[in-house]
């Protein structure tokens, strides 16, 4: 029996490999076995191409820098 690094739940299964990667199912996390005996765990890595799957998506059509925005801004502040 070992437990989760993340959430300390109970996993209670065999594994036969080091390196086999499972998820827990308490939180869902990816975890590594790094050792069969006794079996423990650790965080799993994320490669490049999974961690892209993850990464939000921030681009937009509008430019958030855009001077010009601020200085609407400004003007609309010295209105009041």
């Amino acid at each position: 029996m070992s437990y989760c690094p993340e959430c300390e739940a109970v996993i209670d299964e065999e594994f036969e490999d080091v390196g086999e990667i499972i998820s827990c199912p308490e939180c869902g996390v990816e975890l590594e076995v790094i050792s069969i005996d006794p079996v423990e765990f650790d965080l799993a890595i994320i490669d490049d191409e999974e961690e892209d799957e993850y990464r939000f998506d921030d681009t937009d059509d509008e430019e958030w820098d855009d001077e010009e925005s601020y200085e609407d801004d400004d003007e609309d502040d010295e209105d009041l």
